[in-house]
């Protein structure tokens, strides 16, 4: 009887210890485990006025490049800028090695004297058979009355007349003459300027008052025609060339108003606007694009290619119920939100509008006021899921 006892008060024991184990197991199954309630963090729908505002990332473009360099191929003698430098309208960059274009000029200055000196003999000999030419008509007609008076005879007469002729036809092989010297003269003048212009095209000189961004080539390089030697770009023309989101540049428009921040001055916002917008987008990242400028030129010039950051201010909207941005997901393809109803999951299907740079989103079907909804949990959710309401989540923004 006394073992039996002894037995049974062990086996009551181990009974009682895997009891405890169980429920403890369970305790943590619940609390930790898959079925443990995920925390939540909520917010209540309420209607509000917003003021939207798109948020882009840009970089420093001038409007106005000018890229001088020649317009035929050659070596470069000299340049006398570096980037960082001011220029103004006609001062010389640099200048080209001009080989032998001084000799052709020389050549052609000294063809041009003989077509001039070629034109003025000609001339003169128009002058002498004009004269001869009128001396044979003078000639011929008197012939011609002392025919009448048979005081020559006709083969005298038909010999002033031919000699008549012969000064006509000279005098139109002097004229033909003529025509051919001049547009001899013509052709090398134009010869002559064509070389005088290539040469001036040797000196690389600023079209407008800027500043100089690069130098791409050193004296004693070989450029090709068209090849940028120095780049030039006008202080004045400025501008940030901006991406925003295409779903949410919905109001963007010219002459919007634009805060700009300067990568290199950050901290401080400069005033803007929105110059236009570009009439393609990019396709592959799904952004429009815009151009946007300074109100006030800066005193510093930022460098080109560095990047900025825009807001740009949209009008304002009526009010309408807002939700935290974060608290919108997307679930099997559709968009919506996790909506609490006595304690329990239900997904809500919501269409939405604009946003605004503190987080808000507007409702525009599919939520009222003083609905409450998940913003942030600290895992995925289905309608099943058991949650437990917290005030903020490790690693989530409150």
């Amino acid at each position: 009887m006394k073992k039996f006892l002894s037995t049974h008060g062990r086996t009551l024991a181990l009974a009682g210890v895997l009891v405890l184990l169980l429920g403890l197991l369970a305790y943590v199954f619940l609390r930790a485990g898959p079925l443990a309630p995920v925390p939540v963090t909520l917010a209540t729908v309420e209607s509000r006025e917003i003021t939207p505002a798109l948020f882009g990332i840009g970089t420093v473009e001038a409007r106005y490049t000018h890229k001088i360099g020649p317009t035929f191929a050659g070596r470069i003698k000299r340049v006398e800028v570096q980037p960082g430098d001011h220029v103004k309208t006609g001062q010389l960059l640099g200048e080209m090695d001009p080989v032998d274009l001084d000799d052709k000029i020389g050549a052609q200055d000294a063809a041009l004297k003989r077509a001039e000196a070629s034109v003025l003999a000609v001339e003169a000999q128009i002058q002498e058979v004009n004269a001869r030419k009128s001396f044979a008509e003078t000639q011929a007609k008197r012939y011609e009355q002392l025919l009448v008076v048979r005081a020559v005879s006709e083969e005298a007469v038909e010999a002033k007349r031919q000699e008549l002729q012969i000064a006509q036809a000279s005098l139109s092989a002097a004229r033909a003459n003529l025509e051919a010297s001049r547009q001899e003269l013509a052709r090398v003048r134009a010869e002559r300027d064509g070389l005088i212009r290539q040469r001036a095209n040797l000196r690389l000189v600023s079209p407008v008052d800027g500043l100089v961004t690069r130098r791409d080539a050193d004296p004693g390089t070989t450029v090709i025609a068209g090849q940028a030697v120095v780049e030039v770009v006008e202080p004045g023309s400025i501008w940030i060339n901006v991406r925003f989101d295409q779903q949410r540049a919905l109001g963007l428009r010219a002459e919007l108003p634009a805060q700009i921040v300067l990568r290199s001055q950050a901290g401080e916002p400069r005033a803007g606007r929105v110059s236009r917008i570009e009439p393609h987008a990019d396709t592959v990242t799904d952004e429009v694009l815009a151009k946007v400028a300074f109100h006030q030129r800066p005193q510093t010039l930022p460098p080109i290619g560095e990047l900025a950051e825009v807001t740009v201010a949209l009008a304002a909207q009526k009010s309408m119920p807002v939700v935290p941005n974060a608290s919108v997901q997307r679930v099997d393809g559709r968009l919506g939100v996790w909506v609490i109803e006595d304690g329990s999951l239900r997904f809500a299907p919501v269409k939405t509008g604009a946003t605004d740079l503190e987080g808000r989103v507007q409702i525009l079907q599919g939520l009222s006021d003083g609905e409450r909804v998940v913003v942030y949990s600290q895992k995925a959710l289905d309608a099943h899921s058991r949650i437990k309401i917290v005030d903020r989540i490790l690693g989530k923004s409150s």
